[in-house]
């Protein structure tokens, strides 16, 4: 039962990462730091998109509108950060 929740504690890092490295994305797109022109770049892009984007809409309807600024991702962290915890806190009982 350890290696599981050693597994599901793996994935959530995972999914923790996914988020930060798109939040870091779009910053240095919005920047120009990052041409959308580059195929790699458009590609990259559009792969954190579609992995994302069903995750992040939900919570966007949620959310009041902030005008240009986007909570959803923070919103998304919060939760896996959470997740973590409670799993931490109750792995003993399914040990």
């Amino acid at each position: 039962m350890t290696s599981i929740l050693q597994i599901l504690m793996l994935l959530l890092s995972v999914a923790k990462f996914i988020v930060i490295a798109h939040i870091i994305m779009s910053w240095l797109i919005n920047f120009g730091v990052l041409n959308m022109a580059q195929p790699i770049v458009a590609q990259i892009w559009d792969g954190l998109n579609r992995l994302l984007q069903p995750i992040y809409d939900p919570i966007r309807r949620l959310l009041p509108n902030m005008g240009g600024l986007d909570l959803a991702p923070l919103v998304v962290i919060l939760g896996i950060l959470a997740l973590e915890i409670v799993i931490r806190n109750n792995a003993y009982l399914l040990i």
